[in-house]
């Protein structure tokens, strides 16, 4: 464990201040915000992207915080100093208060933003101290943006990549735990139990699709038990996915393979192995100790697990610019209670 917690630390320091390769979600206002994008997102321009930039200073706080021995701890630290600073954040701030921006990495950014922010709170650790503070601004309009959003959308997003309701609901309400936000917590509990509660007999056997990172069906259950205790979590499940098995084999939910690692677009498939691993280890916490599909779901979990895991290997950035986060998210137990 310590090798790969190891690997998956430098996978994140190689691309967290690695300006380009770059892709950008900006929608220019005049042709003065066409810059470069550390000038546009100043704390979070790196990794290929916004979000797997935050997520990797996220992956960074989560190994540091709890391997505070490990021997790339320091580079993790000066990594966080570098981006995390009230100067940077402000300009975080004011690129997302720009016009046309409201939906700005809505809702996967932000929900890894807060849970970045989640993992400074926890951090009790002197000089790490500064950090929750830094971050406090760019945290509360998160909070906000997501707050005036959540009541507007009528229908969960049901996809299985960034747009996907269920997954950002599930890092959001974690997040609103850890800091007693109530009133936060309150309207995602509200909002999940009026998107998921009534769905039957999800297709599970239309996933996946041939880009997602995300399972829709698993990712709502795995919000799902979160709201719920766990005799209705196992009668609603029952319900949602008749089909699980109880003979304890794993190959009734096959992992994705991936045919192309050096196709952005085809390595999403290695990281739905993964959080399909943490779905399923969730979805097995939610339920009572002595529920006959637990053998079933443990197995399938393991299947994806060493599928996931073996193939975070850094080899092509595609996916080892964000890969590294799902596996630290499913070894370190982060969703998990």
């Amino acid at each position: 464990m310590p090798a790969d917690l190891s690997r998956f630390a430098l996978l994140a320091l190689d691309c967290v201040h690695r300006q380009y390769p770059n892709k950008i979600a900006h929608h220019l206002n005049a042709e003065a915000d066409a810059k470069p994008p550390r000038e546009l997102t100043p704390a979070f321009y790196g990794c290929y992207d916004w979000h797997s930039c935050v997520h990797g200073h996220w992956l960074l706080a989560r190994l540091a915080r709890t391997q505070p021995d490990a021997p790339y701890v320091p580079q993790a630290r000066a990594a966080l100093a570098k981006s995390i600073t009230p100067e940077n954040i402000a300009g975080e701030v004011r690129y997302q208060k720009a016009e046309g921006r409201i939906s700005f990495e809505r809702p996967y950014g932000l929900a890894w933003l807060l849970q970045l922010a989640a993992e400074l709170r926890e951090w009790k650790d002197a000089d790490a101290s500064r950090w929750p503070e830094a971050i406090r601004p760019l945290e509360q309009l998160a909070v906000a943006r997501l707050s005036t959003w959540l009541p507007k959308l009528t229908r969960p997003v049901r996809s299985g990549e960034h747009s996907q309701t269920a997954f950002a609901m599930g890092l959001m309400l974690d997040w609103a735990r850890l800091t007693a936000t109530r009133d936060f917590e309150a309207l995602l509990d509200s909002r999940a139990r009026a998107f998921f509660l009534e769905d039957r007999d999800a297709p599970l056997a239309y996933e996946p699709s041939g880009e997602d990172f995300l399972s829709p069906v698993l990712a709502e259950a795995d919000v799902v038990r979160r709201i719920l205790p766990p005799p209705e979590f196992a009668a609603w499940l029952r319900r949602f996915l008749p089909a699980i098995p109880t003979n304890g084999r794993g190959d009734w939910l096959k992992p994705g393979i991936v045919t192309d690692p050096t196709d952005g677009k085809l390595v999403h498939l290695d990281g739905l192995n993964l959080s399909r691993a943490w779905m399923l280890e969730g979805i097995v916490q939610g339920l009572p100790s002595n529920d006959a599909r637990l053998p079933s779901l443990r197995a399938a979990a393991a299947v994806h697990r060493q599928a996931g895991l073996e193939a975070v290997t850094g080899a092509h950035y595609e996916g080892g610019h964000w890969l590294g986060t799902f596996a630290v998210y499913l070894v370190t137990e982060r969703g998990l209670k």
